[in-house]
C-alpha cells in the first residue's frame, strides 16, 4: 500500500452551497438543483465564476454532467472537467487531484440527487421521473431479484447478527442517533422525535432491518469549491484543508462475492488513511460514520478502532448521552451531528462532507462541537464505494 502522500494539506475546501433537501422537490430538475448549490458554493466562497477552471460532478441518474454544468453557469475556461462515480468522495479525491496536478486552479464540485421512481410513491407517479430511469425512454424487462444493496445488507446484518450475537437494539441505537442529532438541524427532512419503541415496531423491509435501517431518499444538492491551501488563505481566514483521503476496495467487492465481514473495502480505507495520516481517532473532534444503512455504521465504528468487532451496539450505549440522546464519544465526540443519511436525507454523503467542513468551520450553530478542529469520515459500504477522508482546521 502506498504510503506516500504529496497532496497532504495542499489543498482546501474555501465554499460550501446546498439546497433545501426534500421528499418532494416539487418538480425542480436535478439539474436546476445542481445551480442552485453550485452557486451558493461560488458566492460562499467569495471567487467569480471566471476563477473556476475545473467542474468535477458525481455521476447521479438525471443530474447533469460537468460540462453541462460549466454551459449552464456559463464558465469562460475549463480545463478539467469530469463525472466519478458516487459516493462523495470520489469527487473529492478527483478534485484534489486535478488541483494538485496543475490540470486545474479552482474546482466546483457539486452532487446532485433526487428520489428515484423505487424510492416513494409520489417519485413513481412523476412520468419524468420514470422517463428517467428508462434509459431514455426505452423499457427495460424485469430482472430477476439479485442481492444487490438493499439485499445484501440484509444479508450483512443476518450473519453480524450471527457472528456477534448482536440484538435490533444495537442497530436502532444508530436510527436514534440521527435522529436526535437531526432535530438540531434545519436542513434535515426528518426530524420529529424517535424512540426504541419506535424503531422496534417499525415496518419491516428485509428482516433484520427494518425502514428506519435505511436512509431517507431526498431531493437536494450540494456543491463545494476546493482550490490551493495557499490560495485558500487568501480566499478565507478559517479553510478546511483535506489531510488525506482514499478508497479502496477487495478483489471479491460484489454484494454476493464477499467471502465475510473480516475483510472489506473499509478495511483498505482504514489501512490507507492511517499510513498516510498524523491524525487517528484519539485527535478526532467529530466522528462521520456512513449511514446508508445501520449496519454501515455499526462495522466503521468497530473497523475504526473505536471497539472489537462486534462490539459497537455495547460501545453506542456506554457513550450515550442521555441529555442529547445521541452518542459523545468520551463525552464530547458526536457522531454525525448534522443526523446523517437516515434522518437529514440520503445525500451519498455529501451531507457528512458538508456536516464536517461546517463544523471545522465553527458555523454549525447549537449543534456546533465546541473548538472542532478535525473530522474522520468513512463514506460508503463495504463494497465499492468504500471511501475516507480526514479533514482539519488549517
Amino acid at each position: 500500500m502506498a504510503r506516500r502522500n504529496p497532496m497532504r494539506d495542499e489543498i482546501a475546501i474555501v465554499g460550501v452551497g446546498s439546497t433545501k433537501f426534500g421528499r418532494d422537490a416539487g418538480g425542480v430538475s436535478p439539474a436546476s438543483l445542481a445551480c442552485e448549490a453550485a452557486i451558493n458554493a461560488i458566492r460562499d466562497a467569495g471567487v467569480e465564476k471566471s476563477d473556476i477552471d475545473g467542474v468535477v460532478g458525481v455521476l447521479e441518474p438525471g443530474a447533469p454532467r460537468a460540462n453541462q454544468m460549466a454551459a449552464a453557469l456559463n464558465l469562460p475556461n475549463v480545463t478539467h472537467h469530469s463525472g466519478p462515480m458516487p459516493v462523495a468522495v470520489f469527487g473529492l479525491v478527483d478534485a484534489m487531484t486535478a488541483i494538485f496536478s496543475g490540470q486545474c486552479d479552482t474546482v466546483l464540485l457539486y452532487y446532485a440527487f433526487t428520489r428515484l421512481p423505487w424510492n416513494s410513491r409520489s417519485a413513481a407517479n412523476d412520468p419524468f421521473r420514470r422517463y428517467m430511469m428508462m434509459g431514455g425512454g426505452t423499457a427495460k424487462p424485469p430482472v430477476p431479484e439479485a442481492i444487490d444493496p438493499a439485499a445484501a445488507y440484509t444479508a450483512w446484518a443476518s450473519r453480524y447478527i450471527h457472528e456477534y450475537g448482536a440484538t435490533r437494539e444495537d442497530f436502532g441505537r444508530v436510527a436514534l442517533n440521527m435522529r436526535a442529532n437531526a432535530a438540531r438541524n434545519p436542513k434535515a427532512v426528518m426530524q420529529f422525535p424517535l424512540t426504541m419503541e419506535d424503531y422496534l415496531s417499525a415496518r419491516m423491509i428485509r428482516d433484520p432491518l427494518c425502514m428506519l435501517d435505511m436512509d431517507i431518499p431526498v431531493d437536494g444538492a450540494d456543491a463545494f469549491i476546493l482550490t490551493t491551501t495557499e490560495k485558500a488563505k487568501a480566499l478565507t481566514p478559517n479553510p478546511v484543508v483535506i489531510h488525506t483521503a482514499t478508497a479502496g476496495i477487495v478483489g471479491k467487492n460484489d454484494e454476493d462475492q464477499l467471502p465475510n465481514l473480516s475483510r472489506h473495502g473499509q478495511h483498505v480505507v482504514i489501512e490507507a488513511l492511517k499510513e498516510r495520516s498524523d491524525i487517528w481517532i484519539d485527535d478526532v473532534d467529530v466522528f462521520f460514520p456512513y449511514d446508508g444503512f445501520t449496519i454501515i455504521t455499526l462495522s466503521w465504528i468497530e473497523n475504526m478502532g473505536y471497539c472489537p468487532p462486534g462490539g459497537a451496539g455495547r460501545f453506542m450505549q456506554e457513550h450515550w448521552d442521555d441529555a442529547s440522546g445521541s452518542v459523545l464519544i468520551n463525552g464530547r465526540v458526536p457522531m454525525n451531528p448534522h443526523g446523517g443519511s437516515l434522518s437529514e436525507g440520503a445525500s451519498r454523503g455529501t451531507g457528512h462532507l458538508r456536516e464536517a467542513v461546517t463544523q471545522l468551520r465553527g458555523d454549525a450553530g447549537e449543534r456546533q462541537v465546541a473548538d472542532a478542529k478535525t473530522a474522520l469520515i468513512g463514506c460508503g459500504g463495504f463494497f465499492f464505494n468504500s471511501q475516507g477522508a480526514i479533514l482539519k482546521r488549517l
